[in-house]
């Protein structure tokens, strides 16, 4: 028997029971047009390039530098990622530290903010990242029914996301305990796909309620359109993520032309490309309801639960050149498949009106 005899069932079984997934290469056409390996070239709504900056002429060109060899608190520190933590603390108004990416950002303020003797009430659609750094604290944790404000007595920290990636709705911030009052529950909330977009100058949807959570999670690689990630808090946060945050100490740092694409990124994220994905998303979402389609969510992120049909429909949109984002079990429920459509402030008219028509005429 092959010593990956036990590997290889397990793959089998992904393979049977239809969870197998594969990769798709694409070469960007613009910043929502994409050509297949077969030259075809589609509409692309599954992107989390929200503001349209991945393919900006400013952040190809920020990008052309080498490696950083080396863990910052080595030899990797340089010039481009203390230029965009003060440059994004001077904008979020408290202390920045930067990871490579959201999921080790998160793995991060997790594992090391919080530990046995906490509780800490946890979303019941949080990001991946969440649940995993929670279980690396060796925390108590509650999972709270998604949109559930009820928090445990005893509750030292509520874990949330300002908008849900997969539900496109928001975190239950009016209802939740205020940071602001003394003895309430530390607020953590990862802001990943709303900071840029959302909120008084793009700083998330807590801000939009005049809320400062203790902490926020955002990310580079989404609305700013280069990758990586940054954690926001007081100074004893900034503090504790480069003394003992383990994604920090033990891996080498981003490359410096990343955090100096993601200070332009930064930079080109204004009100008036807000504006332009606030009008594409209300757009796609009046469309959809002339046409009988029940979209879920509130702002860019438009999922349709389609069930089972999911894969089958997305196939169809593909042939008619649209490029839509299929979500099935495990990364939600059973019953609970969608196809998840994501909005940017560069797709046209156009291509709006041909995604409307097009979901209509596969029946969604």
């Amino acid at each position: 028997m092959s010593r990956y005899a036990a590997w290889r069932a397990r793959a089998d079984d992904l393979e049977s029971s239809g969870l197998r997934r594969t990769l798709r290469a694409l070469v960007p056409v613009s910043s929502t047009r994409a050509a297949l390996p077969d030259g075809q070239v589609c509409d692309v709504f599954s992107s989390n390039d929200y503001l349209g900056l991945a393919e900006h002429p400013d952040l190809r060109a920020a990008m052309q530098s080498g490696g950083a060899g080396a863990a910052r608190l080595i030899s990797g520190n340089r010039r481009g990622h203390d230029a965009l933590e003060d440059a994004l603390g001077e904008w979020m108004g408290r202390p920045v530290t930067l990871f490579g990416s959201g999921y080790l950002a998160n793995l991060a303020v997790y594992a090391t903010l919080f530990g046995e003797g906490d509780l800490v009430a946890s979303d019941a659609q949080n990001h991946a990242s969440i649940i995993d750094g929670l279980r690396l604290s060796r925390c108590a944790r509650s999972v709270l029914p998604h949109g559930s404000a009820r928090i445990p007595e005893g509750t030292t920290a509520i874990a949330v996301e300002g908008l849900y990636s997969m539900a496109g709705d928001l975190a239950p911030f009016l209802d939740l305990p205020s940071p602001h009052v003394s003895g309430s529950p530390m607020l953590v909330v990862d802001e990943a796909h709303a900071v840029g977009c959302l909120g008084p100058g793009g700083r998330g949807v807590a801000s939009s309620f005049g809320i400062t959570p203790d902490v926020v999670v955002g990310t580079l690689g989404k609305a700013f359109g280069a990758a990586g990630a940054f954690v926001v808090g007081p100074p004893e946060v900034r503090e504790l993520m480069i003394s003992s945050a383990r994604p920090f100490i033990y891996t080498t740092a981003m490359p410096e032309g990343l955090a100096l694409a993601g200070l332009v990124g930064l930079g080109l994220a204004n009100d008036e490309r807000r504006e332009r994905l606030a009008a594409n998303t209300a757009r796609l979402r009046r469309g959809l309801a002339q046409v009988g389609v029940r979209a879920g969510g509130v702002a860019h992120i438009v999922p349709i639960v389609t069930g089972t049909h999911t894969m089958q429909m997305a196939a169809a949109l593909l042939k008619r050149g649209l490029l839509v984002g299929a979500v099935r079990y495990p990364t939600v429920a059973r019953g609970q498949e969608r196809l998840r459509i994501t909005v940017s402030a560069a797709h046209s008219g156009e291509q709006i009106e041909r995604l409307v028509e097009g979901l209509a005429g596969v029946g969604v």
